[in-house]
């Protein structure tokens, strides 16, 4: 008995992630074969069918994208150059940020879940936008540098990479999870997170 995997409370919300993104991937993945369908036998193109392939893109690129931030990473798995930079180029291409992948090889899953998860932290800090380019060092550290109009950084959330979820001073909402979710798996692959900004900067990484 003694080497049964004891799962940790983080490790069940891992496994939650990766079965409710499974389960849509299919559905959405049908979706958007019906509509090459309809395509394909003539139907009209409008702004409406125009719309539903949009929406059903842009679907996809965000559960992709959640299933690596949020699921849970084989111990060997790794993500090819191409399937990260599709993911993102569909994830951001409506949206007012820039997002350039530097790595130029396949990068364990488990890594690439850090920086999926330092993305989403940065999305918040920029209310306008801005250009966004994410590195990764010789040592396997990740390094993400952003540019922006303006800066804006909620103190209590940002604190909570430094300090942990348990020093939240207010509840979290759902979509501000990555502030959580982010310093305890840094801290499970043997990182800590570091930042530094000003007004119009903001780099974010690993050490």
């Amino acid at each position: 008995m003694d080497d049964q995997h004891r799962f940790t409370a983080e490790d069940l919300v891992a496994l939650v992630g990766s079965r409710l993104c499974h389960d849509l991937v299919n559905p959405l993945g049908a979706i958007g074969n019906g509509v090459e369908l309809l395509e394909m036998t003539g139907a009209p193109q409008g702004p409406e069918m125009a719309l539903i392939k949009d929406a059903i893109r842009d679907a996809q690129a965000r559960i992709r994208f959640f299933r690596v931030a949020f699921g849970a990473p084989g111990a060997d798995q790794t993500i090819s150059v191409r399937e990260v930079r599709e993911t993102l180029g569909n994830l951001y291409a409506q949206s007012r940020f820039t997002v350039t992948w530097h790595p130029d090889t396949e990068v364990p899953r488990a890594a690439v879940k850090l920086a999926f998860l330092m993305l989403m932290c940065v999305e918040t800090a920029l209310p306008m936008g801005g250009d966004i380019t994410v590195a990764r060092t010789a040592q396997g550290e990740w390094q993400i540098d952003c540019t922006g109009r303006r800066v804006n950084m909620d103190p209590t959330l940002w604190s909570l990479l430094r300090f942990g979820g348990g020093h939240a001073s207010r509840p979290l909402r759902p979509s501000e999870v990555q502030f959580t979710v982010l310093p305890t798996e840094a801290a499970a692959q043997g990182h800590s997170i570091n930042y530094v900004a000003d007004d119009n900067r903001l780099q974010i990484s690993t050490g």
